[in-house]
């Protein structure tokens, strides 16, 4: 293969969307991934319906959909021992009616085996990106750990939320602040007909089961840098707690017997102010890091790749240089990014700020109002599902 038009650091859902989508468009495109395969654990995984219609668009939804996946078309949350509906996904258009969930390693090794299709599309397993290569101010390609120069006419920084891209390219990042970190573990169970995900806020505690059929994928929510001090308490009291939160995990969280099945997500929210220079573009996390609230972190990736996809492809396979243009790409993406952090800063603050500190009342209003009106369920789910200013390819 030429030198790429197009070279994407990262193979991660947004580095995997670019590089099928530009090479789609007859852009010759190289993506780099740092590691030898997608078995990543613990990584986002719910599919929301926005990308599944994108998936639809592209004629491949139904090939994604013959991966193992759970549908979710409903949401609740669990206060107090009382369950409230909160999000109904079934009265959206569209065929996704639902949010799927779909480990990532499958929902990336799906994305590859189509892009591999594509003439256009070539990938390096096992390759770190350790610099930017620079001329005259501007960003031509990248250096590897294995001592390779690799040039590009643009470079794309997909490399997650500790983007050694963006901070080699002194893009100014703005932190917004997370209170919490996430501490995720998995629990057997027996598979049932009903998908049960759900969230659970006891007396200063809170805890999300995801129903991955046979097993509940846990989130349990603890304040910034309380890991070491969950830690010192014991494991013992740390199953106590959970079980208190969440009783319906029963039994199976006698399963969780070493601390090392524990695995800790330091949680950060935080965006760059500029997500470009010439040569030089981030998308995804590289580019506003999300808090896992709403699971839509994978969902804000994708569209962020569609965005770059629908602005430069066209003009990149003219043969033109698009350094004018990445700056679109920003703002087409800036108000759906602000606006989902928004909601989750205020969700950190006003619901799990208030369950953690024992503030939550048994029956919260806006709960009360969700349970007992079912069409005012579709909002919540528009907005999860949806989000703002969505993407459509072209």
């Amino acid at each position: 293969m030429h030198d790429p038009q197009v070279l994407i650091v990262g193979g991660g859902p947004a580095g995997m969307m670019a590089g099928y989508l530009f090479a789609r468009a007859g852009v010759r495109t190289l993506v780099l991934e740092k590691h030898g395969d997608f078995l990543r654990d613990f990584r986002g995984d719910t599919v929301h319906p926005a990308t599944l219609d994108l998936f639809d668009e592209l004629g491949l939804y139904d090939r994604l959909l013959d991966r193992p996946h759970d549908k979710v078309p409903e949401l609740s949350a669990v206060v107090r021992g009382r369950s409230f509906k909160v999000a109904d996904f079934r009265h959206l258009p569209g065929r996704s009616r639902f949010v799927a969930l779909m480990p990532q390693w499958e929902f990336l090794d799906f994305l590859s085996g189509e892009t591999k299709r594509l003439p256009a599309f070539s990938i390096a397993m096992e390759t770190a990106a350790t610099g930017l290569i620079e001329e005259e101010g501007r960003v031509v390609g990248v250096t590897t750990q294995d001592g390779r120069a690799l040039r590009a006419g643009l470079t794309i920084a997909a490399d997650g939320r500790g983007s050694l891209l963006r901070k080699a390219a002194g893009l100014p990042l703005h932190d917004l602040g997370a209170p919490i970190d996430v501490l995720w573990f998995r629990l057997p169970k027996r598979r049932d007909v009903r998908n049960e995900t759900a969230g659970f806020i006891g007396d200063g505690d809170m805890v999300v089961l995801i129903d991955r059929g046979d097993y509940w994928q846990c989130a349990r929510v603890i304040g910034k840098g309380e890991h070491e001090a969950v830690r010192a308490r014991g494991l013992d009291r740390f199953r106590s707690e959970v079980r208190a939160t969440a009783p319906l995990v029963g039994d199976a969280i006698d399963e969780l017997r070493d601390w090392d099945a524990v695995k800790l997500l330091s949680v950060s929210l935080d965006r760059l102010e500029r997500w470009h220079r010439p040569g030089l573009l981030a998308i995804g996390d590289a580019a506003h890091a999300m808090s896992p609230v709403g699971g839509v972190g994978i969902n804000l990736a994708i569209q962020d790749a569609v965005a770059a996809a629908n602005i430069l492809a066209g003009p990149i396979a003219a043969g033109r240089n698009v350094d004018g243009l990445l700056r679109q790409v920003q703002a087409r993406r800036t108000f759906p990014v602000k606006a989902i952090q928004a909601l989750q800063r205020t969700i950190h603050r006003n619901v799990i700020g208030a369950a953690r500190a024992g503030r939550m009342p048994d029956a919260p209003l806006v709960l009360r109002a969700l349970d007992g009106f079912a069409p005012l369920r579709r909002i919540p789910a528009r907005i999860l599902g949806l989000g703002f200013r969505r993407e459509h390819v072209q």
